[in-house]
C-alpha cells in the first residue's frame, strides 16, 4: 500500500491539523511502504537553519515513521521551496524532484505539486521561475533570519490578496500543459496537490484515456489517497 498526501499546511497556529497528522502518522502510515508528501507540507519554510521546536517535532516524529520500514517521500511545493537536506536527513526522507516519475502496481505515474501546471496565472509563473533560480535559492538561504522572516510574511500577504481577485480558471491548472506534461513523460495518471481541489479527472492524451487525481488539502478535513490492489482511492477525513 502507498500513501500520497499534499498541502497540510503545517504552522502552530492549526494545533488541529497537526495533531491529526501526529495521528496519522502513528496510525495509519506505518500499515504503509511509502508515504509521499506532494508539496506544501508547511505552512512557509525559511530554511533548514531556522527550523523551530514545532518543526522539529515534526521531523521527529517522520524519523519515527521512516525507522519503523516505512519510506517517506517528500517534494517542495510554492510554500516550503526551501526545504533543504537538513531536514531531510533529520526527518529522515527523501526530497524528490518535481516533475518525479514512479511506479505504482507496475504502472509508471506523474507526480507533482501542481504549481507549475498553472500557466495561466502568468505574475505567479514569473516569481516562480525567478524564487527556484539557483542563484536566488542560494542568495534567500543566505539572507539574516529576520529578513527571510519579513520577506516571507510579505510573499504570503500577496499570494493570499492575489488569489482573492484571480479568476478560477487562472488558479486552477491548464489543461493544455496538463496534456502536454504528461505526454512528454508518457503517462496516464498524474497525481499533484496545490489547488486544494480534491477530484480525479478523465483526459485524454495522445486520443488514449488518463486521469489526473488531485489531492486533497488538509484544511475543514483531511485527505489521503491510497493506492493498493483496489487501485487509487482517495478518502477524507475528519481532523478530531
Amino acid at each position: 500500500m502507498i500513501l500520497l498526501i499534499s498541502d497540510l499546511h503545517l504552522e502552530e497556529e492549526r494545533p488541529d491539523i497537526s495533531r491529526a497528522f501526529l495521528h496519522f502518522l502513528a496510525h495509519r502510515a506505518p500499515q504503509a511502504e511509502a508515504l509521499y508528501i506532494l508539496g506544501d507540507f508547511f505552512e512557509v519554510w525559511i530554511g533548514d537553519d531556522a527550523m523551530t521546536p514545532f518543526q522539529r517535532g515534526i521531523a521527529q516524529a517522520l524519523r519515527r515513521l521512516s525507522d519503523s520500514g516505512t519510506r517517506v517521500y517528500l517534494m517542495h511545493g510554492n510554500r516550503d521551496f526551501l526545504l533543504g537536506k537538513a531536514f531531510c536527513r533529520e526527518a529522515g526522507c527523501t526530497l524528490l524532484g518535481d516533475p518525479h516519475e514512479v511506479r505504482f502496481a507496475g504502472e509508471k505515474v506523474l507526480l507533482m505539486h501542481g504549481d507549475s501546471l498553472c500557466t495561466l496565472d502568468v505574475g505567479y509563473m514569473k516569481m516562480r521561475r525567478l524564487l527556484r533560480n539557483p542563484v536566488s535559492l542560494f542568495i534567500l538561504r543566505n539572507l539574516p533570519l529576520s529578513t527571510r522572516h519579513k520577506l516571507a510574511r510579505k510573499l504570503r500577504s500577496e499570494s493570499r490578496s492575489q488569489t482573492r481577485m484571480k479568476a478560477s480558471d487562472i488558479v486552477d491548472v491548464t489543461p493544455d500543459e496538463v496534456q502536454r506534461v504528461m505526454a512528454a513523460h508518457g503517462v496516464r495518471t498524474l497525481i499533484h496537490g496545490h489547488t486544494h481541489r480534491p477530484a480525479t479527472h478523465d483526459v485524454l492524451i495522445d486520443g488514449q484515456p488518463a486521469r489526473r487525481i488531485v489531492l486533497g488539502d488538509w484544511d475543514k478535513q483531511g485527505w489521503a489517497l491510497q493506492v493498493d490492489e483496489n487501485g487509487f482511492n482517495q478518502s477524507a477525513f475528519a481532523l478530531d
